[in-house]
């Protein structure tokens, strides 16, 4: 389902995890969006799973605070070997959800497939991929973040470019031709 056009929004995106947790916050106004902020929360030293749920909960609420984004945008988590690791990987996405609701902040939830495929063109990119591809689209100041903060800012540009209608097509050669021709402006 595709919602209005976001401009002169911030959007938290969200990278979940239970050892670390990547946050990304872009800015979107009439030229584009640009990076206000990425980091990662360090969940290692905590030794019990409640307390960095708690955790991921109480440092949400304080950037959610001190950025005040109108929507969180969250990668679903995906489907692994270790049934276990999912669990915990859930239960972290729903913190960090019920730190958003909390806030009333819009949840929004993409697939790891969908953000990568809306950052580089390709469902199936590395993480290396996929951040090399956001210094291209939103600058510099990227570069140095952690792979859990640049997967944060992709969740985030994956949803500016969903509710904006700017799609990135698929890997075949033909749909990039296309997308040069229809997008002179956004190639440099």
């Amino acid at each position: 389902m595709k919602t209005s056009r976001l401009l002169n929004t911030r959007i938290l995106g969200i990278d979940p995890g239970t050892n670390a947790l990547g946050y990304g916050l872009i800015d979107i106004d009439d030229n584009g969006a640009k990076v206000l902020d990425a980091g990662t929360i360090r969940l290692s030293g905590f030794e019990l799973h409640q307390l960095k749920l708690r955790e991921i909960f109480l440092q949400l609420q304080d950037v959610i605070e001190t950025y005040l984004p109108a929507v969180l945008a969250i990668e679903a988590p995906f489907y692994g070997k270790n049934v276990q690791s999912m669990l915990k990987l859930g239960r972290a996405q729903g913190v960090a959800i019920a730190a958003g609701i909390t806030m009333g902040l819009e949840i929004v939830e993409y697939s790891p497939k969908k953000v990568k495929q809306s950052v580089t063109g390709n469902g199936n990119a590395a993480k290396e991929q996929v951040a090399a591809m956001l210094v291209n689209l939103l600058g510099s100041h990227v570069r140095g973040e952690t792979l859990d903060a640049t997967d944060a800012l992709a969740v985030a540009y994956c949803h500016f470019q969903h509710t904006n209608g700017i799609f990135l097509p698929s890997a075949n050669a033909q749909s990039w031709k296309q997308f040069v021709r229809d997008n002179p402006d956004r190639i440099s």
